[in-house]
């Protein structure tokens, strides 16, 4: 069998196609295999327009498509492909050829590769690994993700969960939408306001989904997300995210610690000092060293400690068995915090009394957690996940990139497209 034999059954062309010369260049290191198409091609052509019978009118200029490597030499398909013109309409189209992927510089084949090594490399390094630049690998992600998500369909949407995360320093954000149901980005967006969900509708309906049809969120206590739902989906129930409610606590907590420190007193700022994170852990998750620290300085009745305590019985609450008796908990616990803090010198236990007040106030929604048990568990792990790939990455372009990014990785798209 001809080398051309062969790779014209390796690359499974058929009848419409044949591999006319293939060579080896040893001064680039590249193995070029030019095709030609065969007289059965137009045949069974036809106008994408009209589909109706189509004829040659002439042929493209030798074009090249990157083809994944032959041991460890760089493939290049080259090609001038047949123009068709419709018989009937007249339309002039080009002829796809089976080897193409969506980006007309490489083949299928070289884009499941690459899209592979995306999933676990920094682009800069797939860009090394495969010899190509970083650009036209973005460019070629940003088409199989667009026409990926195009194919989405949201009829099923009615649990979202949103959270923001950090684009880059300097407060930049998005809003990242997600089904809690299916485990899945829906959308992301710039912004942290409540013009966010007008744009997460749009994009929901869009694709088959209704606003109304959202029966459950789970969010922060944002006002904006609390607006931004009240204004688009007036079926939704809130669900006040339990893991972003105790989060709330813990920097409280933290805060009680640097007002104390800052207060001064004989003794504080050696009890307190590099003690930040032994205040955000349980006490069995504790080493031993750390819990006999913290029996310390419990002894010395500082009001971090008072804090502390109330963060644990406050996650405590979350242990109840129904909504009815976390209720009461709860308020017990907000008056206990606003009793402590009028005989606490100096406001130290200010922050804590702000989270009751808080607590108070999105009662409710808090309260909701018994009845539907959602949480952003889902979305806290898709921000970890993100950060490492964040991290690996030294940071995007721009913030389309992050999404486009963010849609390949968790939007469980259906990759790759031909």
């Amino acid at each position: 069998m001809t080398p051309e034999k062969l790779f014209h059954e390796l690359l499974g062309l058929g009848l419409n196609w044949e591999v006319v010369e293939s060579r080896f260049e040893a001064a680039s290191g590249t193995v070029f295999l030019e095709i030609r198409e065969t007289s059965r091609l137009m045949e069974q052509v036809r106008c994408p327009k009209c589909t109706c019978q189509a004829g040659c009118h002439d042929h493209t200029e030798k074009l090249t498509w990157r083809h994944l490597n032959i041991f460890q030499h760089r493939c290049e398909i080259t090609c001038r492909l047949p123009r068709g013109e419709c018989r009937k309409c007249g339309h002039l189209f080009r002829v796809r050829p089976p080897w193409e992927g969506l980006s007309k510089h490489f083949t299928k084949e070289f884009e499941a590769f690459a899209l592979l090594l995306m999933r676990e490399m920094p682009m800069s390094k797939v860009a090394q690994t495969v010899g190509e630049t970083d650009t036209r690998l973005w460019r070629m992600l940003f088409r199989q993700v667009d026409a990926a998500y195009a194919e989405n369909d949201f009829s099923q949407v009615w649990c979202v969960g949103v959270d923001e995360m950090s684009v880059r320093k300097g407060h930049e954000y998005i809003s990242v939408f997600a089904d809690l149901i299916k485990k899945r980005v829906l959308f992301g967006t710039e912004g942290k306001d409540h013009e966010t969900w007008g744009r997460f509708v749009e994009t929901l309906e869009k694709h088959n989904g209704h606003r109304h049809a959202i029966t459950q969120v789970s969010i922060d206590m944002s006002a904006a997300y609390k607006k931004g739902v009240r204004e688009n989906c007036r079926n939704a129930q809130v669900v006040f995210d339990k893991f972003h409610v105790i989060q709330d606590v813990n920097q409280a907590v933290d805060q009680v610690r640097m007002r104390e420190v800052r207060a001064g007193g004989k003794g504080v700022w050696e009890a307190l000092k590099r003690s930040r994170w032994l205040w955000r852990k349980n006490p069995e998750n504790l080493t031993a060293p750390q819990q006999e620290r913290l029996a310390e300085i419990q002894n010395k009745n500082l009001i971090t400690a008072k804090a502390y305590q109330m963060r644990l019985v406050f996650q405590d609450i979350y242990r109840s068995p129904d909504a009815a008796s976390a209720s009461k908990r709860f308020k017990v616990w907000c008056r206990w915090v606003s009793w402590a803090a009028r005989f606490c010198k100096f406001n130290l236990l200010a922050p804590m009394v702000k989270v009751a007040l808080t607590v108070k106030e999105h009662l409710k929604g808090i309260l909701a957690h018994w009845k539907w048990g959602l949480t952003n568990a889902f979305m806290e792990g898709l921000s970890s996940v993100f950060s490492a790939t964040k991290r690996k990455a030294r940071g995007y372009r721009s913030t389309t990139h992050f999404i486009t990014m963010l849609y390949f990785i968790a939007g469980k798209l259906r990759l790759p497209q031909c």
